[in-house]
């Protein structure tokens, strides 16, 4: 199966230049967590519910006076929409992401697909049950060169 058959097609989008405030309000809107950040012709990143708590509000910043490029996420990770739903499960746990923008082979946004689409459109109890592990699983962190844990 592939992500075309299942992902979400109606994408809402920021700009770079969206006022955090607007992308806020898309969000609560419609009840989304996340935003691709496109440029008109590329996705340039992701702009969470998160990065605007993390980055804006708990730093001072004034959501009605910053854009989504002072908060966002650059380099977002995606899929492309003829990948297989396995292999977009793969990028989701190896990068502890619950959401992937769908990207057509022209690189332009066509969807997103979250756990939940794929809960729903494959029945895969299994490979829904590993991402969610992966992706809720902290990362160890890595012991400083010339430093032993014991």
């Amino acid at each position: 199966m592939q992500v075309k058959d299942i992902m979400t097609r109606a994408v809402e989008i920021a700009r770079r230049d969206t006022l955090v405030t607007e992308a806020a309000e898309q969000m609560r809107n419609h009840n989304i967590g996340m935003l691709p950040v496109w440029d008109g012709e590329h996705l340039v990143g992701i702009v969470t519910d998160r990065d605007i708590t993390v980055r804006a509000t708990a730093n001072n910043l004034l959501p009605e006076m910053i854009r989504c490029q002072d908060v966002m996420t650059p380099n977002a990770v995606y899929c492309f929409e003829d990948q297989e739903v396995t292999d977009a499960g793969a990028i989701m746990q190896d990068h502890k992401l619950r959401r992937l923008p769908v990207l057509s082979r022209q690189r332009r946004l066509v969807g997103i697909i979250s756990l939940g689409d794929i809960a729903l459109g494959t029945g895969d109890a299994k490979l829904v049950g590993v991402s969610v592990q992966e992706i809720s699983t902290p990362d160890v962190p890595k012991p400083l060169p010339g430093h032993n844990r014991e």
